[in-house]
């Protein structure tokens, strides 16, 4: 086995969250009498964390005089119903299983609330994956390195033996500043074709794809 770790990220690769994260932004907009956004409009807001999926989904984003309040009532909603609606993909436990039997370390980095990222690890993985990151002072977001070598440091893992992946751009961008191979899903928030526009240069199209690319280690 040429990759011993497998760093993962969570919205889009592990878990479908759309649905709850769609409800606390258009709670936020509603509460503060903005027009609602849809599905597919939050699909595109997402993964540069909370500031930037408030500022893309309010009118003027930073700009408007309600944008941290508008944060204040996504996290205030959220930190409620994150789970509410939000499921594990499709085989995406029994990967994480594969991985585990086989001796490979994994770690969730995240650009959601920490406290978020935290939760869902527990509740719909069992911390079975040891390391949960997500935003937090004194942490760059993705896509700077920061949070994947943290979670390297924590794992005591070398960048040589570890893999990246996750769903997006952002996603590709964060494996290229760590400097890991970056397998990209193409079940989560963003097409293939998108990742392909996006420079990316593996692609799985299953979960089962994803463990026979790190135990053949072929990125």
């Amino acid at each position: 086995m040429k990759y011993t770790t497998a760093i993962f990220d969570l919205d889009g690769t592990l878990l479908d969250t759309l649905d709850d994260l769609m409800d606390a932004v258009n709670y936020a907009l509603r509460q503060l009498q903005y027009p609602e956004r849809t599905k597919e409009e939050i699909r595109h807001f997402v993964g540069n964390g909370v500031g930037k999926l408030m500022a893309r989904a309010l009118p003027d984003g930073t700009e408007n005089p309600h944008y941290e309040e508008s944060l204040s009532l996504f996290r205030q909603y959220y930190s409620s119903h994150c789970e509410d609606k939000s499921h594990v993909y499709p085989g995406v436990l029994e990967l994480l299983a594969q991985l585990n039997a086989a001796g490979c370390k994994t770690a969730i980095v995240s650009n959601k609330l920490d406290s978020a990222v935290v939760h869902l690890n527990q509740t719909f993985f069992h911390s079975v994956v040891p390391i949960a990151i997500g935003e937090q002072p004194g942490l760059k977001r993705k896509p700077a390195p920061d949070m994947v070598e943290h979670a390297l440091a924590l794992l005591h893992s070398r960048k040589e033996e570890s893999v990246y992946i996750g769903d997006s751009d952002v996603d590709i961008q964060t494996a290229a500043h760590a400097g890991l191979p970056c397998i990209s899903v193409t079940w989560g928030f963003r097409d293939a074709d998108f990742l392909k526009d996006h420079q990316a240069v593996v692609l799985a199209d299953t979960p089962q794809q994803v463990y026979q690319l790190i135990m053949e280690g072929l990125l």
